[in-house]
């Protein structure tokens, strides 16, 4: 018997459609973030809503690509399935996965800062091996650099468990390597998260598999290095801000130079 508002429904309706229409990949609960305080409604309602005007989306699951190596020496786990840092450069997680493409399989290794969520560092190569993780480490270190003490953590891959990453992990000297355990992806939640969004958002929406590699590789970079670095909402930061922008507002606090 409850009364329908619809004038008030149909400005949120419209406001919803224009968000999908600019972020084709939002699920419901980003959508509601990115509405403004004073027109947010509940979850529930906002559920109902996309739903009733067919604004839903529906997500492909990925699966998981590297394989343990039970023969090579085993890392504490440090992080304990607490994705959350203090700082940035504090706690780095890292994984890689495959994508298809015209003539083969590119493969994606990525690090990610569990202070904002930011990626950063990644490479992609043709090849899984233990240099196309170094490489990431380097990237990673050379741009955004990481603080005494730093969590290097990933799953008990082959690459990660080698000798050549362990030298380059070793060379850094303050940098404590962390794995979490066997068979076990809810270990490497948040990292794995990030590669499902990469794919439910961008790669499974186009035929990667009839595309070049240079064209795929061009689509990662875009999307990493300008929508989802800068311009997504990122629901573990405060106010659902993009990692950039989390980043430079905490690099104004007058604690920041102290953490």
């Amino acid at each position: 018997r409850r009364p329908v508002h619809t004038d008030h429904d149909a400005e949120t309706v419209s406001a919803l459609k224009q968000l999908r229409q600019q972020h084709p990949c939002y699920g419901v609960r980003s959508l509601r973030e990115a509405l403004p305080e004073a027109q947010r409604p509940s979850y529930g309602k906002c559920y109902r809503l996309c739903k009733e005007n067919h604004l839903l989306i529906r997500k492909k699951r990925p699966h998981s690509l590297t394989k343990t190596d039970f023969h090579a020496l085993q890392n504490d786990d440090l992080v304990r399935r607490n994705f959350t840092a203090p700082a940035p450069g504090t706690k780095y997680i890292s994984d890689m996965t495959e994508i298809k493409w015209a003539d083969g399989k590119l493969y994606l290794a990525a690090i990610l800062d569990c202070f904002d969520g930011a990626v950063v560092g990644y490479a992609m190569r043709t090849h899984m091996h233990a240099s196309l993780c170094c490489d990431v480490l380097r990237d990673a270190v050379s741009r955004y650099g990481y603080q005494n003490g730093l969590i290097l953590y990933s799953d008990h891959g082959s690459q990660y468990t080698s000798r050549e990453y362990r030298e380059l992990v070793y060379r850094y000297g303050s940098i404590r390597q962390s794995m979490g355990h066997t068979h076990c992806c809810f270990d490497n939640a948040r990292m794995e998260s990030f590669f499902a969004t990469l794919k439910k958002e961008k790669l499974y929406r186009i035929p990667t598999y009839r595309m070049t590699r240079e064209e795929v590789k061009s689509i990662i970079f875009r999307y990493i290095t300008i929508y989802y670095n800068r311009l997504r909402i990122n629901t573990a930061n405060p106010d659902g801000l993009s990692p950039v922008k989390y980043r430079e507002w905490y690099e104004k606090q007058p604690t920041a130079s102290v953490a």
